[in-house]
């Protein structure tokens, strides 16, 4: 419910502004003491105090600290704020800092192609040949240049787009010594040592802190330790011997940048910030360093086995020429000319160009912001959705249903407790909003126009709810009743009923009404109660023991408007999706039904698996059920990342949406984790796609751009290295047969700088509409079989070509009839390369080709340039001249020849490239119901 309603229900006010809860209270005072400043010495060095560093040999107090760090509990001022941060830097790890255009050039360099590219020049060199070298040192140059501008540019563009959902903190400080203090998000970079910040669940722990005040905080520490169970955290308000010798991530009272809040909330003081924290000495900038992509892995795997082709190239055409031709050395150029036409030495540029583009289109049509370039492409090969239903495939705002007792009885009273638990939860924990349910609860009490019995209770104390219990406690006091506390639990009906005085039969009883009425769809929430002695000392989960049931809380869920049509969209584009929800069974069965997801994939069953199913398989026997299931229900977060590294494993390209902490495992352990940008903090850290927002339309659109952009790498990788394989197996077979160089090396190099120059317009090319309907994945027996098969007919064409210049030079002889040899196949390469560009774009429809488009630009200059240049003066200079008309003439039937020949081999490759995408649906599918 908005703050400040004037619904609002007994004390239901702001968080943290309830008349029996002072806000920002000072550290070992009770809430109605004056809040102290504490006044120390100004920090005049550029490095913290000595003994405030998480390191420090000497545990200090809570109160310490602040003096030592010259703060207090009511924040700094603003003014010493800023000189803080022009004193110590921005709060941002040294590794994660911009990089400059120089060293990304430099950096370009490492690519293999590259590396290949420059150690040839070098080669040439040395050997003299200095055309050949400054050719090769040219390419090198332009591709290097052309790498670092588009990586620069897209990395300034992702800049800036982050900047939209900047990592933020909520901090105490105040516009002047005298003012209140006033919390304000402000973004991480900004905080300095001495900020008091405020924490919640979800939220990154921004810097190295010590914590103030605690209400149920828990923390990952996983980052850091390895050690995947949170960690409990809580002030440290007297000194304590035993924990002078525990080691930093021992003391309870230290929480570390790059750990995660599970549960609970705090407030903290600042004590390291930037390379001075724990994270950046321990990770030194490698945290954000990723494994490579299932893209990186399939273009990486076709590199290296043509670079070794490459590397093999020279010394055989050495050595056939020596044996053949009587030749030494002197064709060492142009076996290094030959094994350059092989690289594509374009594909990082075209790979980078191509992604970028699409990741700001993405950006600035639909508010998509792609992190990692590389997971564009693997959104594109996605064929699995994982998601959970709330706020993707329903309304996350559920209303209340009914209110019942035990037997099942109408009871406002249960409403009642429920929401008094909800409302002192969100502010004795410091919660930033409450959730979903907690809001329809608190609703429905307002509408209700009362609370039941529960109305006279204040808080005192709360346990907020976290993924492992799966309940919250509210700790109540009512005035007037000196000595007892109340405790209202609510949560997850098996949860609370374990935790209530029931015999056997009554919890078997109270879980088959649930169990019915989950069955019908809807979400419940139990709710328990018990009186305590009231103790001053903090409440823990094992005082959640003992309970008296008191009822349930029964909320349905209302589909989204647009989830149905989405959903029809991404199965028509080959996406298949599956639900991991922490629901019951029949909830994520009757919003699937609603909605048209079919359940019923397992065994002519419900198709439902559940956590306890998922449990008792093995990875193999959950990879098979995972494959053909659509719903999980139950599940914990462990339970969803084990369930999407189990489609990984049965061969899937998968995608996981999620918002929340407990979404955090699945998220790392999908191909692509997917967030929206009202997602907490740590997810957005960890996602690689961020949404607008949480919607199944916009997942659709990111889907179609990674295919657009992943059909247009894949659609010049095919056509380059098929041309490239045609060149090479023509020069070496006429290098054998002719006296003479086929081609000189400054004309291949040539040749290929135009062909390189065309290749560009692949990054700016509009998808074929088949390339849309499915996933696009890189195989490389596909390729290899495009590859050998298109380059042996652009072979093919080169020899013919062989017959037409002897025919038309048949009376040229000595120096000019090699000059006009070398200018015919010049030529006619350059010729063959445009038709490749128009013709063997794979998929397209007539009408598709002949709209225009950048290839077709592409195409008709490279023609011209094939045409004209060995009539300019130039060509002279490159060892052409000017060719007869009847070698036109002749040519143009071999090139008509060869468009036949392309059109129909490309329709014949699609015919057998359907049929097997269609064959390894069926043996999948069969595997599946098996």
């Amino acid at each position: 419910m908005p703050e400040g309603s004037a619904a609002a229900g007994p004390g239901r006010t702001s968080p943290g502004t309830s008349a029996s809860v002072t806000p920002f209270p000072a550290v070992g005072t009770s809430p109605s003491d004056p809040v102290p400043e504490v006044v120390g010495t100004e920090l005049g060095t550029a490095d913290p105090p000595p003994g405030t560093g998480p390191d420090s040999p000497q545990v200090k107090t809570s109160l310490q600290i602040l003096r030592s760090l010259d703060s207090g509990p009511r924040g700094l001022v603003e003014a010493r704020a800023e000189e803080r941060l022009t004193r110590f830097g921005e709060n941002v790890l040294p590794a994660w800092r911009p990089v400059s255009r120089p060293r990304r050039f430099v950096r370009s360099l490492r690519d293999p192609f590259t590396s290949v590219l420059l150690c040839l020049g070098l080669v040439s060199a040395v050997v003299s040949a200095w055309g050949t070298a400054c050719v090769i040192l040219a390419l090198v140059g332009v591709s290097c240049l052309l790498r670092s501008t588009e990586e620069h540019r897209a990395d300034r563009s992702t800049a800036a787009l982050r900047e939209l959902v900047a990592t933020t903190a909520t901090v105490v400080r105040r516009a002047s010594a005298d003012t209140v203090p006033r919390e304000r998000e402000v973004p991480v970079a900004d905080l300095v040592p001495g900020d008091v910040i405020r924490l919640g669940p979800g939220d990154l722990v921004p810097a190295d802190v010590q914590v103030l005040r605690a209400g149920g905080l828990t923390v990952h520490q996983s980052a850091l330790t390895g050690e995947s169970a949170p960690v409990a955290k809580h002030p440290l308000d007297a000194p304590d011997p035993a924990l002078d010798g525990a080691g930093p991530f021992a003391r309870p009272q230290l929480c570390f940048q790059g750990s995660s809040v599970t549960s609970g909330s705090g407030t903290a003081v600042i004590v390291a910030t930037g390379g001075d924290t724990r994270f950046a000495a321990a990770h030194d900038g490698r945290a954000r360093q990723r494994g490579a992509s299932a893209f990186d892995r399939s273009v990486q795997g076709i590199s290296w086995t043509l670079i070794r082709f490459m590397l093999l190239t020279p010394p055989l055409v050495l050595m056939a020429n020596a044996a053949l031709r009587g030749r030494g050395l002197e064709t060492l150029p142009f076996a290094v000319a030959v094994a350059v036409g092989l690289t594509p030495e374009m594909l990082p540029v075209i790979v980078t160009t191509a992604l970028a583009r699409g990741a700001a289109r993405l950006a600035r049509t639909s508010g998509v912001i792609v992190k990692r370039l590389p997971a564009l492409h693997d959104l594109g090969a996605v064929d699995v959705l994982c998601l959970d239903k709330t706020g993707t495939l329903t309304e996350d705002r559920p209303v209340v249903e009914e209110a019942v007792d035990g037997s099942d009885l109408p009871d406002p009273g249960v409403l009642g407790w429920a929401a008094l638990s909800a409302l002192w939860t969100l502010q004795l924990a410091e919660l930033p909003a409450p959730d979903a349910l907690d809001e329809a609860v608190l609703d429905a009490a307002d509408e209700a126009g009362g609370w039941g019995p529960s109305a006279a209770y204040e808080g005192v104390a709360a346990l907020p709810f976290d993924p492992v219990r799966r309940v919250a406690t509210a700790v109540l006091r009512r005035p007037g009743r000196v000595g007892v506390h109340t405790l209202v639990t609510k949560g997850a009906v098996e949860a609370v009923l374990e935790r209530c005085a029931l015999d056997g039969d009554e919890r078997e009883r109270l879980l088959a009404l649930a169990g019915r009425k989950a069955e019908s769809g809807l979400r419940l929430l139990a709710v328990a109660r018990a009186d305590r002695p009231a103790r001053p000392g903090a409440y823990t989960p094992a005082d959640e023991r003992g309970l008296t049931f008191v009822g349930l809380v029964a909320l349905r869920d209302l589909p989204t408007p647009s989830a149905a049509d989405a959903l029809g969209v991404l199965a028509r584009r080959g996406v298949t999706v599956k639900v991991l929800t922490g629901d019951h069974p029949g909830t994520a069965a009757r919003v699937c039904q609603d909605l048209g997801l079919r359940t019923d994939a397992v065994g002519g069953g419900d198709g439902i698996v559940t956590a306890e199913l998922v449990d008792a398989l093995s990875d193999a026997e959950l990879a098979r059920v995972a494959d053909r299931a659509t719903v999980f229900a139950r599940c914990t977060p462990e339970h969803k990342a084990r369930i999407v590294s189990a489609l990984r494993v049965a061969g899937h390209t998968t995608g996981f949406l999620g918002d929340g902490v407990n979404d955090l495992p699945a998220l790392h352990a999908a191909d692509v984790g997917i967030c929206p940008r009202n997602a907490v903090d740590v997810a957005r850290e960890a996602a690689d796609v961020v949404l607008a927002e949480k919607d199944l339309t916009a997942i659709d659109r990111a889907v179609r751009e990674g295919r657009h952009s992943s059909g247009n790498i894949a659609t010049y990788l095919r056509i380059t290295l098929s041309s490239n394989l045609g060149n090479v197996i023509a020069m070496l077979t006429a290098g054998l047969m002719l006296p003479f160089l086929p081609m000189l090396p400054a004309q291949v190099l040539v040749q290929n700088l135009c062909f390189d120059a065309a290749q560009l317009a692949f990054a700016f090319d509009r998808p074929a509409a088949s390339a849309l309907r499915g996933p696009t994945v890189l195989r490389s027996r596909d390729f290899l079989r495009f590859i050998t098969g298109f380059g042996l007919l652009n072979a093919a064409a080169d020899l013919a070509t062989f017959g037409v210049l002897a025919l038309a030079l048949h009376n040229a002889v000595g120096t000019d009839g090699e000059a006009a040899f070398h200018a015919g196949w010049f030529t006619e390469n350059l010729l063959t390369q445009a038709l490749v560009l128009v013709l063997l774009r794979t998929g397209r429809s007539a009408a598709e080709r002949r709209a225009g488009g950048p290839l077709r630009a592409a195409a008709a200059g490279l023609a011209v340039v094939g045409v004209l240049l060995p009539v300019t003066p130039l060509g002279p200079l490159l060892g052409m001249s000017a060719l007869p008309p009847l070698y036109y003439l002749l040519l143009g039937s071999v090139l008509g020849l060869y468009a036949v020949g392309l059109t129909a081999a490309r329709r014949r490759y699609e015919r057998r490239h359907q049929a097997g995408v269609e064959q390894e649906r069926s043996v999948r599918k069969a595997g599946a119901e098996l």
